[in-house]
């Protein structure tokens, strides 16, 4: 039988580890089929039924035992422990998120275009879950020929893109049971395939979502005087209670309201009764993300008190920031010098974007890496969760790389 990868050390690591040498095409090949199948049949959070039996049935083959998690969809699965989870305290875990959006796939042209109406992985998921795939088949061929030194485990975790995440659901149902250090990877459309972006510290922002109902008597708009002006108050809300915010937070905590929806009214000249908005609360500091409830729905009482509208406030707790441990970020770092030097690693700003992998971080340190998924030298600017995003797919060998030195690296310390 032909072996899965050259086993071949490219460097000398301390204590006789084995790096294994490049992907042989066959396995590249057969992941970048794998992340395309998923990009063809993007699953929302929770429903990610295809999608965890398609993750199932290839670890299955590798010989491995996964264990779908008791939602019904996402999987666990330990590599070096005989199917015993839990055999070793000091075990490192690798998260991939497997969920899609609920937007269309506006790449015209692409073969491997969604196939489902209104629906993408229009955040690179399916390229973490092939990643987190591919370290797995490598790391498991690994220890079939005893090179593996310690057990890791993989998580395919759903539902992040659904506040206030799916982390939570797979740490209930053991996904960190002996761990005791989780790495992850996000695409980033901002970093060229082949290097990642790192940053110790707080990488990501908080983010919340908040739901506003306002109502009033209504009237006739020739006598805003008698009644309350709901449509004045809600555009009041807008505008005054992100300026409120700024001035009662420190500003270098990033506490941001933002607004992506507001309704009100069905005629011209008729005041409403009922007002609706939408929104995001984001914040980049962490001790101020868990004052935020009470700051921004004191905000919003005064300023529609002042208008006399009654407010009804639905304020939904969503993930605090990712802040990468110290020496998780050093293992990464590491990892990604020892497969492609050290002009592969560059830094990364903290974004204001929420990622659910915070949540596995109140629990075990542990670091997300920015994957690099442009292609070099390309102009055209895309981004996350736009219809038309897509990857250069070198990045999933680049990931896999990452993630089986860093699993080596990882028992040595």
């Amino acid at each position: 039988m032909k072996p899965l990868m050259s086993l071949e050390s490219e460097v000398d690591l301390p204590g006789g580890a084995v790096l294994p040498g490049a992907l042989p095409e066959a396995l590249r090949a057969e992941l970048v089929a794998f992340r395309r199948d998923l990009h063809m049949h993007p699953e929302l959070g929770n429903q990610e039924f295809r999608t965890t039996a398609a993750i199932k049935e290839r670890l299955e083959r590798a010989g491995l035992r996964p264990r779908v998690l008791s939602s019904g969809t996402g999987v666990i699965c330990d590599i070096g422990t005989d199917g015993e989870a839990g055999t070793d305290s000091a075990m490192l875990a690798m998260r991939a998120d497997i969920d899609g959006l609920p937007i269309p796939d506006m790449k015209t042209g692409c073969p491997y275009r969604s196939t489902v109406p209104d629906r993408a992985h229009a955040c690179g998921h399916d390229v973490h879950t092939t990643v987190v795939l591919g370290a797995g088949l490598v790391l498991a061929e690994l220890h079939r020929q005893g090179l593996l030194p310690r057990p890791v485990r993989l998580i395919f975790q759903p539902a992040e893109e659904v506040l206030p995440g799916g982390a939570a659901d797979a740490i209930e149902d053991g996904a960190l049971d002996g761990i005791g250090r989780i790495i992850a990877v996000h695409c980033d459309p901002r970093v060229d395939a082949g290097r990642i972006g790192l940053r110790e510290g707080p990488i990501t922002s908080a983010c919340d979502r908040l739901e506003i109902a306002l109502d009033g008597p209504g009237g006739h708009t020739a006598r805003p005087h008698l009644t309350t002006d709901l449509v004045t108050a809600a555009a009041r809300v807008v505008t005054d209670v992100p300026a409120l915010i700024g001035r009662r937070v420190d500003s270098r905590s990033g506490l941001a309201v933002t607004w992506g929806r507001v309704e009100s009214g069905h005629a011209p000249n008729v005041i409403p009764q009922h007002a609706e908005l939408s929104g995001t609360v984001r914040c980049l500091d962490l001790e101020t993300w868990r004052q935020a409830p009470d700051l921004v729905v004191a905000a919003i009482d005064e300023v529609a008190n002042l208008h006399r509208a009654k407010s009804e406030i639905t304020y939904v707790r969503g993930v605090p920031p990712v802040v990468n441990e110290a020496g998780a970020t050093e293992l990464l770092r590491d990892a990604m010098i020892a497969r492609r030097g050290v002009e592969a690693v560059e830094g990364t700003e903290q974004s204001l974007g929420g990622e659910d992998f915070s949540w596995y971080l109140e629990r075990v340190p542990g670091a997300m890496a920015r994957l690099g998924v442009r292609t070099p030298g390309e102009r055209t600017v895309r981004d996350l969760h736009q219809g038309d995003f897509d990857v250069d797919e070198h990045a999933i060998t680049v990931g896999v790389e990452l993630f089986t030195a860093a699993a080596l690296l990882d028992a040595l310390r």
